[in-house]
């Protein structure tokens, strides 16, 4: 029997995606196809205002299926959301899901759908293959370019109690379908384009360098680094362009699928932390800790950050390891101020007191099993005190 490198088993698992101008618009017809009774659309207020739920709320109408709507969703959604959305799902009879926007909305409507058919807290399912029992039908309609939610096997939801964010890893709440439409992404704000796009960046970084990694999850990783780093900072500056916004939703897209097959790192493990105590922004936590990652996981893998300099063009050859680290946190410093994005923590509610209680969490994150080398308390304390 033949093992290792290429030949190593890995599985791959993804929805059916669809992507283009207008996808959005067959969000009603898969609903009938997967057999929808009634559905409830997960969503937030400012994906409502911006118009998009609206045009799902007109396709359902429009084959005669009945819905309800619901968007207590935060921007980092908590454990008591989906339990109130649990809720309204089952007193209202329904049977199948649309998400509309976001991470958030799309990780609130697989916890709803985890609870309804698991029947406990969604609290109980913190951790990898948890879930037993799949979630009801899953329609996604991501309308930002960075949290791949709309593809993975993952879902982020904060604990109140703890005050950190859980992730629960599983199959069985992989979405049925993603309807992935770049015409969406024209009302997000400079702030928010910035943020999801550093981290589907982020997605990428962590997915190829990531300890359970394949050649098929490399193929999406490095061309989504690519991608992100051409056509991102042109969207800020040309918001309304949909072809740019298009690229910037398939480099989304591809690393959705590379995470969530090869697992992300100890980046996301201590932004989930971070995220859960202080309620920021997860693309700003981790466009913060990257830098400071990377240099930690450097050691254990340089010919892969070797590999991910050259996707983002930057001149490798000849360069001793100390020089591609360099290149590497460099151009990310320079892409940052490219995005607007600011590393600066002072005007937050942090002191040195809470990096204890961060690593502790951090070291329980399931994204740690995954990252090339494997830190202890104390590597991810001093990592949290030279970003305070």
């Amino acid at each position: 029997m033949l093992s290792g490198g290429i030949l190593e088993l890995r599985k791959f698992v993804a929805p059916e995606c669809v992507f283009g101008a207008d996808a959005r618009n067959l969000a009603a017809k898969y609903a009938v196809n997967l057999g929808a009774r009634k559905v409830m659309i997960v969503t937030d207020p400012g994906v409502d205002v911006a118009g998009w739920t609206g045009d799902i709320v007109t396709g359902l109408q429009s084959v005669g299926l009945p819905y309800v709507i619901f968007e207590n969703v935060s921007s980092n959604p908590r454990d008591n959301e989906v339990m109130s959305g649990t809720e309204v799902y089952l007193n209202e009879g329904c049977n199948s899901l649309i998400a509309v926007g976001g991470g958030s909305p799309i990780d609130c409507a697989k916890g709803i759908g985890i609870v309804s058919t698991n029947n406990r807290n969604i609290l109980k399912f913190e951790g990898v293959d948890e879930v037993h029992i799949p979630i009801p039908p899953l329609i996604c309609v991501p309308t930002t370019g960075g949290s791949s939610a709309d593809v993975s096997q993952f879902a982020i939801i904060t604990d109140t109690t703890r005050h950190v964010k859980i992730a629960i890893v599983s199959k069985a709440i992989v979405p049925d379908v993603s309807l992935v439409d770049p015409v969406t992404l024209t009302t997000l704000s400079s702030e928010l384009t910035a943020d999801t796009g550093f981290d589907a960046l982020t997605h990428a970084f962590e997915a190829y360098v990531s300890n359970a990694q394949s050649a098929i999850t490399d193929l999406f990783a490095l061309e989504a680094v690519r991608l992100i780093h051409r056509y991102l900072p042109s969207t800020i500056t040309d918001p309304l362009n949909v072809e740019l916004r298009g690229w910037v939703s398939i480099a989304c897209l591809n690393a959705g699928f590379a995470f969530s097959n090869a697992g992300l790192g100890l980046a996301h493990a201590m932004s989930h932390s971070l995220g859960g105590v202080l309620d920021i922004a997860h693309g700003l936590s981790n466009a913060i800790l990257l830098p400071q990652v990377i240099s930690f996981n450097f050691p254990s893998v340089v010919g892969r950050y070797r590999a991910i300099g050259e996707a983002m063009d930057l001149d490798m050859a000849g360069k001793r390891d100390d020089e591609i680290l360099a290149s590497l946190v460099d151009e990310l410093a320079r892409f940052k101020e490219l995005l607007g994005i600011k590393d600066d923590l002072s005007q937050l509610a942090m002191d040195r007191n809470m990096i204890g209680g961060l690593a502790k969490k951090a070291m329980q994150d399931p994204d740690v099993a995954t990252n090339p080398r494997q830190p202890s308390r104390r590597d991810i304390e001093e990592i949290y005190e030279r970003i305070f």
